[in-house]
C-alpha cells in the first residue's frame, strides 16, 4: 500500500488544533498524569533504539510496481490538526495523548508539499486539486485546466485542458473510483474528471448564460461525459443532477433541495439507462448502499444528499452512510479488477467546524464585549455548534499558505523525500504504478516489466487544508 499524506499547514488550522487540546482539558476529561515509566531514561532510550532499528530496514527500498492506488485527502487537515487528533485519540483511551500514534504516523516516508496556486500565494481547493490530481499547477478556482485558463472566462477553456491520474489509470485498464463527503462535483473530486474554468459551475443552473451559450459544460455533466465509465462515484450533490424545480427524493417538500438543471436533463436517469446492460446500480441512502452485493455490481453511483453530506457528528445514521462505509463498499467493487484500481477518497471540511480553539487567526468568531475579549471560561466547548474565537473579524476564515506534510508508504514511496511542488505527487504515484507518461521505465527491451511484480498497493493520503472556499 502506498500512502501519501499531504497536510497543508494554515493559520486557521493551527489554532483549531491547539483549541481542541485546550477543550479536552476544560471539557471534563482532565489532564492525565504521565506514566511512571516515562520518568525512567531507559524507557526513552529503548523506544528510540526500536525506532532506529525500524528506520534501518528502510535502506532496502520497495521498488515493486504498485497495483492499486488510493489517494486519501483530508480537506482542511493541517499538521496541527494531525497533532490534535493524535492527542485526542490518546486522551480518549485514558493516556496523556501525546505518545499515541495515528496510522499515518507509522508511514515510513515524510515530505512537504508547496500548495500555492500559480496566481495565488494562499491556494484554494480547486487549483490544488488540479495539482495533486493532474500534475500541473493551476490558477485558483479552476479545475482540470492549466494556468493559461482564466477563472470564469469560458473561452479560455479549450486547448488548456489537462488530464488526471484517474484518467491515466482508467486508460491503463484499472478500475477507478471517487468517494467524498462533499458534492461529487465539488472542487476536489471535480479535478479528477472535469475541465472547468470555474469551480462553482456545479450545474448549468449556476453558470452565466453566456458561458452556456459559448459551449462550456457544467461540472455535473462532465462527471458523466468526460470519463463515461467511472466505476465508483459516491458522495453528495444530488440536486445538480436533476431538472430545475424537481423535488428531491429524500426532502420532497424542501425547495432548497430541488433540482437545479435548466437544461431539463436528468443525469441520474441517463446514467442508469446507459448502464442498463452492465452490472450497475444507483443508490441514494445507507440502506441501499449496504445492501449492494459487490460480486454482482461493477459500477455504482451513490448520491446521498442534495448537497454536501452532513458532518459525521450530525449525520442521520439511519439514512446517511459514513465515509468508512462508502469506502468499504467501493474497495470491494474495485478490487475485483485483476489490473488493480485507483481510488480518490476525500473527507471534506475537516476544519470548517471548529469545536475548541486557543485562537483562530481570523473568521466570524471575533468577539469583543465592552472593549474586552469574551470570557472564554464561561463558554460551552462541548456544544456541537460551538464557534471558536478569532483574532481578526472576517465573515469566514481563510486558507493558510504553509507547506503541507506528505506521509508516504508503499512501492516507490521513497520518491517523496523532501520539499516538493504539489503537482509532483501524481507523477510519483503514476511512476509507481507504471501508468500515464511513466510507463517506459517499466518495460525492458524484451517487453517484460523491469520492475518487480505488481503485488502491493499504493495509497496516497493527502490531508489538505481547505476552509470555507
Amino acid at each position: 500500500m502506498w500512502y501519501v499524506t499531504v497536510v497543508p499547514g494554515n493559520t486557521t488550522t493551527m489554532t483549531f488544533f491547539l483549541i481542541i487540546c485546550s477543550c479536552l482539558a476544560w471539557g471534563g476529561l482532565g489532564k492525565p498524569q504521565f506514566p511512571d515509566q516515562e520518568k525512567d531514561p531507559l524507557f526513552w532510550n529503548t523506544w528510540a533504539q526500536h525506532t532506529l532499528k525500524n528506520a534501518l530496514t528502510l535502506q532496502k527500498l520497495n521498488q515493486n510496481t504498485a497495483k492499486n492506488l488510493i489517494l486519501f485527502l483530508g480537506d482542511g487537515m493541517g499538521i496541527p490538526t494531525v497533532t490534535a487528533a493524535r492527542i485526542l485519540k490518546g486522551q480518549l483511551s485514558g493516556q496523556s495523548g501525546e505518545e499515541t500514534q495515528l496510522e499515518m504516523d507509522k508511514f515510513p516516508f515524510v515530505a512537504l508539499s508547496k500548495t500555492y496556486n500559480t496566481n495565488a500565494q494562499v491556494a484554494d481547493s480547486a487549483g490544488t486539486a488540479t495539482a495533486y490530481l493532474c500534475g500541473v499547477k493551476a490558477n485558483e478556482g479552476t479545475v482540470g485546466v492549466s494556468a493559461a485558463a482564466v477563472r470564469s472566462q469560458c473561452n479560455t477553456t479549450q486547448g488548456n485542458e489537462v488530464t488526471s491520474i484517474l484518467k491515466w489509470a482508467k486508460e491503463a485498464g484499472k478500475s477507478v473510483g471517487i468517494v467524498t463527503t462533499t458534492r461529487v462535483n465539488h472542487a476536489t473530486p471535480s479535478a479528477a474528471y472535469a475541465h472547468c474554468v470555474d469551480r462553482d459551475w456545479f450545474s448549468d443552473g449556476e453558470m452565466p448564460a453566456e458561458a452556456v451559450q459559448a459551449g462550456c459544460k457544467d461540472i455535473a455533466r462532465q462527471l458523466f461525459e468526460n470519463i463515461p465509465n467511472i466505476d465508483v462515484i459516491m458522495g453528495g450533490g444530488r440536486k445538480y443532477m436533476f431538472p430545475k424545480n424537481q423535488s428531491d427524493v429524500e426532502y420532497p417538500g424542501d425547495k432548497k433541495h430541488f433540482g437545479t438543471r435548466k437544461d431539463g436533463r436528468n443525469l441520474v436517469e441517463e446514467w442508469t439507462n446507459r448502464m442498463k446492460n452492465k452490472k450497475a446500480q444507483y443508490v441514494w441512502n445507507k440502506r441501499e448502499l449496504l445492501s449492494v452485493n459487490p460480486n454482482n455490481v461493477d459500477y455504482i453511483l451513490g448520491l446521498f444528499e442534495p448537497g454536501d453530506l452532513p458532518y459525521n457528528l450530525e449525520r442521520n445514521t439511519e439514512t446517511d452512510p459514513s465515509l468508512t462505509e462508502m469506502v468499504e463498499v467501493a474497495i470491494k467493487i474495485l478490487r475485483k479488477n485483476p489490473r488493480g484500481f485507483y481510488l480518490l477518497v476525500e473527507g471534506d471540511d475537516v476544519d470548517q467546524k471548529p469545536f475548541t480553539a486557543i485562537l483562530y487567526g481570523n473568521g466570524p468568531g471575533f468577539k469583543v464585549i465592552n472593549g474586552l475579549r469574551e470570557n472564554v471560561s464561561t463558554l460551552d466547548y462541548q456544544g456541537t455548534n460551538y464557534q471558536a474565537q478569532s483574532a481578526v473579524p472576517l465573515r469566514m476564515e481563510t486558507h493558510g499558505g504553509e507547506d503541507v506534510a506528505v506521509f508516504a508508504k508503499g512501492p516507490m514511496a521513497h520518491l517523496l523525500h523532501g520539499v516538493h511542488e504539489q503537482n509532483y505527487i501524481p507523477h510519483v504515484m503514476a511512476y509507481a504504478a507504471c501508468i500515464g507518461q511513466n510507463r517506459d521505465h517499466c518495460m525492458s527491451s524484451g517487453g517484460a516489466s523491469s520492475l518487480s511484480p505488481a503485488l502491493p498497493s499504493l495509497a496516497a493520503l493527502l490531508t489538505l487544508t481547505r476552509l470555507l472556499c
